[in-house]
């Protein structure tokens, strides 16, 4: 039975999120790390605060690649000019950092005032109680109601949205055109993906290739069999799996051939690529042509490529494919002293125009429709290339589909057992055998 395709438009309203309660495997473009005056090491607290004038400290985190750390820094110095009572303490990560390190905040409620969420852990972090309700921040004419109202969580709204995301694909547009390789196109499938990395193979010089080997990657996967018609692997509340066999094998099949044709990486090169690094990078050092990138994360890429890149969408299939919809948030901890103002900072953070003069597009399309307009005509090259990403994805896009409640061990056992398969250390039928026990015990446990 084939999935209805779902289409996202901010402006209309008909955004369609899935948040769930476990890790997030799509975001983890942004890899550049600093930090500065971290203050997580004491307790947020517990009571808010209700003088406006009373002086605050407020702490806040994030993640991100380092524009995106420059940029909130920036901000937060314009929002105490604007507020002289309020000064912050800011930590700021890369992404699997940030996330590795926010359990044990959690755990030891001594998470920050205020703090960067992604669609895919929001819900994990509500039900370990530990963000405030945000429903009483007044947000008409700077987010659409429709898209608050399938942001809640319970019927309450616990991330205020920052931006319009979407997932695309970014090519290395001069390096194709001058070895004759056909470009990517707007709404180009999965067949045209793999003939894409063949044609690549054929006119590339040795050492080069047109795509990654992503057959790792969980969320490609589960682009896959959803854009075929399917379920998603996982459904939102955890209590059903399905990887359908034929589409399983199919995609691993593909991939298992391109590294017989050697169209794709080694392994060993693979899984040491790093996005975001001059050297590391796989699009940055001039090895592949081609990599997943997100509207917020982009500009980073054509920060190490000048001039170089383009971008389309995630292949589709039959119903569709990628996802365009808010998928980060700023939160504020259950725990902090500054409840008050920090709701205050969070409203500011999406609608104040120096604000997002200040912000631009690090957190990608500004999800104020008049801060995107006041913008606009002043973007630089590589923030329209941000919303180019949002503009090619939209019109297929499928529902974000996160990792569900209990399935991060599967996720990490999708990674494993398929770099098993990338080394031939373990046969497809197997690998398929293991993800699918493992998944539908995990949706028993969760019934």
């Amino acid at each position: 039975m084939q999935r209805k395709r779902t289409g996202f438009t901010v402006l209309a309203g008909s955004l369609a999120i899935m948040l769930a309660l476990s890790a997030c495997g799509s975001g983890k473009n942004n890899n550049s790390s600093s930090s500065a005056a971290p203050s997580s090491s004491a307790p947020a607290g517990s009571s808010s605060s209700g003088n406006a004038n009373e002086a605050a400290k407020m702490s806040i985190m994030w993640w991100g690649a380092d524009e995106r750390h420059q940029a909130t820094l920036a901000a937060l110095d314009v929002y105490t000019k604007q507020n002289p009572n309020v000064t912050f303490t800011s930590e700021y990560l890369a992404w699997d950092a940030y996330w590795d390190k926010l359990p044990t905040l959690a755990a030891s409620k001594t998470i920050t005032d205020v703090l960067q969420m992604d669609a895919a852990y929001i819900s994990e972090y509500v039900a370990k109680g530990v963000l405030e309700d945000l429903t009483d921040i007044e947000l008409s004419g700077i987010v659409d109601p429709a898209v608050i109202e399938n942001l809640k969580i319970g019927g309450k709204l616990y991330g205020i949205p920052l931006s319009q995301n979407a997932q695309g694909v970014a090519f290395n547009k001069p390096e194709l055109e001058a070895a004759g390789i056909s470009l990517p196109q707007k709404n180009w499938t999965w067949d045209d993906f793999f003939a894409f990395a063949r044609e690549a193979k054929s006119k590339l010089p040795d050492g080069k290739y047109g795509i990654s080997d992503t057959s790792n990657a969980w969320d490609w996967y589960n682009w896959y069999q959803t854009g075929n018609g399917e379920e998603p692997l996982m459904s939102s509340d955890g209590k059903t799996f399905t990887l359908n066999k034929d589409l399983f094998m199919k995609y691993q099949g593909e991939f298992a051939s391109l590294r017989k044709e050697k169209a794709v990486p080694p392994p060993d090169q693979v899984l040491a690529f790093k996005e975001n690094d001059p050297t590391a990078d796989p699009m940055a050092s001039g090895v592949v042509m081609t990599r997943g990138a997100t509207t917020g994360s982009v500009s980073a890429l054509e920060t190490l490529m000048p001039g170089k890149v383009d971008v389309v969408n995630i292949p589709n299939g039959p119903s569709g494919g990628g996802w365009a919809q808010s998928t980060i948030f700023l939160a504020v901890s259950a725990d902090s002293k500054h409840k008050d103002e920090a709701k205050k900072f969070v409203k500011w953070f999406i609608s104040d125009p120096e604000a997002g003069k200040t912000l631009g597009l690090t957190r990608g399309i500004p999800i104020s429709p008049e801060i995107y307009k006041s913008l606009e005509d002043t973007l630089q090259p590589k923030e329209k290339l941000g919303k180019k990403v949002y503009d090619v994805s939209v019109e297929k896009a499928l529902p974000f589909y996160s990792i569900a409640a209990g399935y991060t061990e599967w996720v990490d056992a999708f990674k494993s057992t398929m770099e098993g398969v990338m080394f031939d250390q373990t046969s497809l039928e197997d690998a398929y055998e293991k993800l699918n026990k493992l998944g539908q015990e995990i949706a028993a446990k969760n019934k």
